[in-house]
């Protein structure tokens, strides 16, 4: 407040002024006579500096709450306002309390004139503690956020929404793909290559649309060499901005791609190994369904390779392995897939062929290009082929079924004499015989009681206590016997009972484990597999979750196998199933991890709990290293993802002792116990003690 001239007013105690005041207690206001001695302090000032009215009054300014220092100072500036009208401008100013405290304020003052012609100044002070405080923990904010900025490798861009660079925060600059003058108030999509713009213009769209955050990989090609990175963008809506966080990802993703390599190729020859070739199989059959066009599988078979490998050593026998898959890699399109299924047997996969015709020039080209012999340490070997063949769609509609009818033919081209090829025919199938028996008895075989549900134990690795069990269907019919899971299912996949049939499943072992779990008092984790053609039963989740109510069973006591051929489908129904699964509780698995469909993406892409290493890796795990190191890569990759593993299959103590080096978390197997009827299995559980070596 500022006043040019004295104002004339009274003094008195029950001076409305001082009324005002007294209602003011969130400032300080006081008042001082001629000789700077006390006449008014009100309830803020005593709150500000502690000395109550009664301790303030007729005491001086400087004896109350000014430093001495600054003495010289008020003492003539209070005089020559009051003597010679040279004001005291408002100033921000440290006073003391009763405790000799600093006090922070802004201090603004005012000279009245009361009835006897008598100077009186107020002071109003204003508590700046507070806004002292928030200035420093402002400051130390800001200074700690670019500690943060200096100590973080990421990169961050802060844009307007229509993408426009307004700052960024590098502490490696060397990161930065142009710099900072090419890129500063310019659009980002104009300043990077325009893959990678693109990228980032579909996720600055999808940040603004759903108001979060959107993450994507990309690559860009720096002085120093190929760079892979991780790119968060974040919408800040309240101040129409967007916040871009990129990560250098490079050695993660080296690492990835290490993994990936074992994960998919074969160590020795390089080529696509079973399951990656199996992959692209399914993709290839994908593409020939929607574009219409006929495929072909080539089972390759290397004649007699089992006595040159004994005779000349296995050390020749690799060597002649990765000779072979070279030349089979030779006389193929560039589109066109050679794998190695294991041991001497390949698999060539042909897209876009136009009749058996094509598909006789490409097995005799095979043949031929090994009429010349193969040079190995200065021997010269001849090798010949078996080949088997089987069109699609003439010859099955699956990844699977090509590849079993093209093993089939296989056979019969080593029946004809070998050094030849055959195409599969029905008529050299007598499994189909069987098939259509199969698929006969299938019908009615609910209805007659020939099914039953075993259950096989899932042990803690650590403490080899049973935690859960696997649910596993048996048929004994009548007229058939014993039929395998091997056979049936597949057939009521394709007929379509395995809806029926897997109801069945799903309801007897839930039922199940509510009569455990009484038995026993202990919870449990009951697993059932889930097949491809269940997905597409619009009632799937309503069943399980109406089951799961009806037995009193929490969700999260359910674990659903998926294989990785059934998110092969890429079918929009599949993730919204496991959507709905996953947020009702629900445990999902990836089963069979690496057996034909495996990829990495998966599990990133849907939110699995619970990662199955298959049987055939298991095995071999005590025997060679490749399969050790693979499943101790799986593991670590699961873990890293936040999964579970489970083994199957382990049926050594060997194994069981290398898996729990290896930190896997379950297993299940012959070696703890096969698969059991349900009373059996109660008996089991309730006894149950490992017999370790």
């Amino acid at each position: 407040m500022k006043i040019n001239k004295p104002i004339s007013h009274s003094s008195l105690t029950n001076d409305p002024l001082h009324k005002m005041f007294d209602e003011v207690d969130a400032i300080s206001v006081q008042g001082y006579d001629e000789e700077r001695r006390v006449i008014y302090w009100n309830a803020g000032s005593e709150s500000l500096y502690g000395y109550s009215k009664e301790e303030a009054l007729g005491q001086k300014l400087e004896q109350l709450i000014i430093p001495k220092p600054l003495w010289e100072h008020i003492i003539p500036a209070h005089s020559n306002w009051v003597h010679n009208n040279i004001e005291i401008p408002a100033s921000e100013i440290t006073l003391l309390n009763k405790a000799g405290e600093d006090v922070n304020v802004f201090s603004s003052h005012v000279m009245f004139v009361n009835q006897e012609n008598k100077k009186q100044m107020y002071c109003v002070d204003i508590d700046l503690s507070d806004v002292r405080y928030a200035q420093e923990q402002a400051i130390f904010k800001e200074k700690m956020l670019e500690a943060v900025f200096e100590a973080s490798p990421d990169l961050f861009f802060l844009m307007t929404e229509e993408g426009i660079i307004i700052d960024y925060r590098a502490h490696d600059k060397k990161s930065l793909y142009i710099p900072p003058n090419k890129f500063i108030g310019k659009s980002m999509v104009d300043v990077l290559p325009e893959h990678v713009a693109n990228k980032f213009k579909l996720h600055f769209n999808r940040a603004l649309q759903q108001e979060g955050e959107a993450s994507f990989e990309y690559e860009l090609a720096m002085p120093y060499g190929m760079v892979y990175f991780e790119a968060r963008i974040s919408h800040l809506p309240d101040n129409k901005q967007i916040l871009g966080i990129v990560r250098d990802i490079t050695e993660r993703h080296k690492s990835s791609e290490i993994i990936r390599q074992h994960a998919y190729f074969d160590t020795l020859t390089l080529l696509p190994n079973r399951f990656l070739a199996l992959d692209r199989l399914s993709q290839m059959l994908n593409e020939a369904e929607r574009n219409n066009e006929c495929a072909a599988v080539f089972f390759i078979d290397l004649d007699d390779f089992k006595k040159v490998n004994d005779s000349l050593g296995h050390e020749v026998g690799d060597k002649l392995l990765i000779a072979a898959a070279n030349r089979l890699n030779s006389a193929i399109r560039k589109e066109d897939t050679v794998g190695r299924l294991g041991g001497d047997e390949f698999i060539v996969l042909i897209r876009d062929i136009k009749s058996d015709h094509d598909a006789s020039i490409i097995a005799d080209a095979l043949l031929n290009i090994f009429r010349e012999p193969l040079r190995i340490d200065g021997r010269e070997l001849i090798l010949t082929l078996s080949i088997g063949i089987s069109m699609y769609p003439q010859n099955g509609d699956n990844a699977s079924e090509l590849l079993r009818n093209s093993d089939i033919a296989m056979y019969q081209a080593k029946a004809l004499g070998r050094n030849a090829y055959s195409f599969f025919t029905k008529e050299m199938n007598v499994t189909m015989l069987r098939r259509f028996e199969i698929e006969e008895q299938m019908h009615g075989a609910l209805e007659r009681n020939e099914f039953e549900v075993y259950y096989q134990p899932l042990l803690d690795v650590k403490t080899k206590k049973i935690i859960g069990a696997e649910a596993l269907l048996r048929w004994h019919n009548h007229s058939l016997g014993h039929i395998t899971p091997d056979e049936f299912i597949p057939i009521a996949e394709h007929t379509g009972l395995i809806i029926p049939i897997g109801q069945f499943v799903i309801q007897q072992a839930l039922s199940f484990l509510t009569y455990w779990q009484q038995v026993t008092q202990n919870k449990y984790v009951m697993a059932v597999n889930l097949s491809p053609s269940q997905f597409r039963d619009k009632e799937l989740f309503n069943f399980v979750k109406n089951i799961l109510r009806d037995e009193n069973l929490t969700a999260n006591s359910l674990e659903l196998e998926i294989t990785e051929g059934v998110l092969m489908t890429g079918q929009s129904y599949v993730a919204e199933t496991l959507m709905q699964f996953d947020l009702l509780g629900v445990k999902l698995s990836m089963d069979d991890f690496g057996t034909g469909y495996s990829s990495l993406s998966y599990l990133r892409q849907y939110a699995f709990d619970v990662l199955k290493i298959d049987r055939s890796f298991i095995n071999g795990i005590t025997l060679n290293d490749e399969d050790r190191n693979l499943v101790k890569a799986a593991i670590a990759m699961a873990h890293s993802l936040g999964l579970a593993v489970v083994a199957e299959g382990v049926e050594m103590h060997g194994q069981l002792l290398l898996l729990e080096e290896l930190g896997c978390d379950f297993a299940q197997g012959f070696y703890f116990s096969k698969p059991v009827p349900a009373e059996q299995f109660i008996t089991l559980s309730k006894n149950y003690k490992l017999d370790e070596p």
